[in-house]
């Protein structure tokens, strides 16, 4: 056994190792390259799945470096890491490729960087360092306001490119952050209210007032200040008059994904073909699915891009609804382990390592499953582990690595 400032070695290393959490996350990238294997089958696009296994292989060897890495390295590089991050999202605003109206790639030889994946580590690990430094209260304006601008300084920059899903995604692994720390949750819920407010208003008065009426008698459970209550009662009936202005301050194909979320069948052939196929490829696979590399929609190429944003009807079309609720079951298996080593965790850098990293992979799960079966816009968010993208499954490896050296740390300092 070797002991620095931290253990991070021993004989006995395989005792200490995550095993749930390893199998689990292995087994749901098995099926992402099965499924992107067959998205890709006999096409043109086949090298897709080649350059995936590398950054796979890539993604795993990192995992496996950074659980050996010790704790007191990693927390006192998180702002490093941070600012290495802010410095990429720099770079690539003034040098980066552009793909599908997004400028947020680096290419390097074959391969592309995109460096709002790193960004999201970056950002989880600079709240979590600033959130455990002694003395630091959530519930006053001033830390309050230090974690909201790590937040949304690199958001501000991955919205420019413009890539409003990813900085989505920040928001929502802070959102995460809050509500475990134990920040106002009348605040909170509220604030969760207006964006679904905003998609309903979109889809109709009925849609709308329905909902609005739910939330508003949520509100009132939570027993907080009549007064309080009944303006952000106001604020919610009121979203369904502001939303047309909201809509026309909105990009071009930002308001064509919300006309497609609202009516695909509009358009088709158009906007709304891709949501329509995937949910034809979805429905069409029954209990046990039409075999591998025998999905209609998959192998007549149907849905374009379908290895990226619509992975998951590949499974289900294929392995039908027993394929697709192994690939949920596994993808929220992961995410529960996650939370349960951080409801065990007494450190408050680690516990909020996890919690970050668990909102990031529940919100690229709920959104990418929900983009795939109608239910919600189409905001290009990968599902995590099986859409194709070399930084992508990079960046979901060091999320798994970052919470098994969480895991492994803990125990090897109990066992002491």
């Amino acid at each position: 056994m070797i002991v620095n400032d931290n253990i991070f070695f021993s004989k006995s290393s395989a005792k200490h190792f995550d095993w749930v959490l390893f199998i689990l996350t292995v087994g749901i990238i098995g099926i992402g390259l099965i499924s992107l294997y067959s998205a890709t089958y006999d096409s043109n696009m086949s090298s897709f799945f080649y350059k995936q296994l590398v950054s796979t292989g890539i993604g795993l060897s990192l995992m496996i470096a950074i659980i050996y890495i010790p704790e007191s390295w990693i927390k006192f590089n998180s702002l490093v890491v941070y600012g290495i991050s802010i410095l990429l999202l720099i770079i690539v605003a003034i040098f980066g490729v552009e793909i599908n109206g997004t400028k947020g790639w680096l290419r390097f030889g074959g391969f592309s960087l995109q460096p709002a994946e790193f960004a999201k580590i970056g950002v989880l690990l600079a709240t979590a360092f600033v959130m455990s430094k002694k003395g630091f209260d959530i519930h006053t304006w001033r830390d309050l306001a230090t974690i909201l601008l790590i937040s949304a300084v690199p958001a501000l920059i991955i919205m420019k490119q413009p890539d409003f899903g990813t900085a989505t995604v920040i928001f929502a692994m802070l959102y995460g952050i809050l509500l475990w720390s134990g920040f106002n949750s009348f605040i909170l819920f509220s604030i969760i209210s207006i964006p679904f407010l905003i998609l309903f208003s979109f889809k109709g008065d009925i849609w709308f007032y329905s909902l609005a009426t739910v939330l508003s008698l949520v509100l009132f459970a939570f027993r907080k200040n009549l007064v309080l209550t009944f303006v952000l009662i106001l604020i919610f009936y009121s979203i369904n008059f502001i939303s047309d202005n909201v809509y026309e301050h909105l990009s071009p194909h930002q308001q064509l994904r919300i006309q497609t979320f609202v009516a695909p069948e509009a358009n088709p052939l158009g906007a709304g073909y891709n949501v329509i196929q995937s949910v034809m490829a979805v429905g069409s696979g029954g209990l046990t699915g039409k075999g591998f590399l025998q999905g209609t929609q998959t192998q007549l190429r149907y849905i374009p891009m379908q290895w990226t944003d619509f992975i998951f009807s590949v499974p289900t079309e294929e392995f039908g609804f027993i394929g697709g609720v192994l690939v949920i079951i596994l993808l929220f298996s992961i995410i529960w382990r996650i939370v349960q080593i951080a409801s065990i965790i007494h450190d408050v850098f680690h516990s909020i390592v996890c919690i970050g990293a668990a909102s990031i992979l529940f919100y690229h799960s709920f959104i990418n499953i929900g983009m795939a079966i109608g239910i919600m816009p189409v905001m290009g968010i990968p599902l995590p582990f099986m859409s194709y993208g070399g930084t992508f499954i990079i960046s979901n490896l060091i999320l798994i690595g970052l919470i098994m050296n969480v895991y492994r740390t803990y125990f090897i300092k109990r066992s002491i």
